[in-house]
Formats: C-alpha cells, structure tokens, sequence
C-alpha cells in the first residue's frame, strides 16, 4: 500500500514529523516537557505528515514519552557528572538549546548530512 503524496517520502522526513508532536505537546497547558523550536523545525512539511498519519492523531503519546524519558536520561547524567552527550540520529533534537543544561557540556550531533545541514 502506497502512502499519500503527503506521507514519509524519505528517512529525514521522520524528523519533521516527531517534531510536529513535541510542538503539539508544548502547546497543552499541562505539558510533561516544553520545546519552543518545534514547530518552526516541524514546519509546514511536518504537519503535512502528521496529518498523513492521522491513525497517530489519539495515539501521540509514545513520542511525548519518548522525548520525557530521555530528557530525564539526560538531566540525571549531567547531574552525576557526564560532561558530553553524543546524540546518534540526532534529527531535529532542540535539546541542547531548550534544556537547562551547563555550558560545559559537549554536544556532538551525528545524523545524515541532509538533516544537520
């Protein structure tokens, strides 16, 4: 079965779409989590796949706890002392820029040239 022109045509379009559902969640007032980039990085063509996906629209809950649990990965390593974070199929992750998280840390980024560029 063929997805609708508007679905996933290609592996960085994943990105655009998880960000569509973090936008979602940052707009509820009872948000687990807030990313203010989300959808301007979902943009347009993010939205247009989520609403090819429209089987998801009730069920958005796996990448809200997806994006909760690894935030919280995250915030407990730093507190124990990690001072570096490689973050491998890195899509469209605002973490770095929307996390409290010390300036001395290092972030390294590694994904497909089409998306860190």
């Amino acid at each position: 079965m063929n997805e609708p022109e508007s679905g996933i045509r290609n592996i960085s379009d994943t990105a655009r779409w998880v960000a569509v559902y973090r936008a979602r969640e940052t707009q509820r007032t009872d948000a687990v989590f807030r990313d203010p980039f989300a959808r301007q990085l979902a943009g347009e063509r993010g939205e247009q796949i989520a609403a090819s996906m429209s089987f998801l629209e009730k069920n958005s809950w796996p990448f809200v706890a997806r994006t909760w649990l690894i935030d919280h990965v995250i915030s407990s390593q730093v507190k124990l002392g990690t001072d570096m974070v490689v973050n491998l199929a890195a899509g469209l992750d605002a973490r770095p820029y929307r996390m409290n998280l010390p300036g001395s840390l290092q972030w390294i980024e590694v994904d497909l040239s089409e998306i860190l560029a």
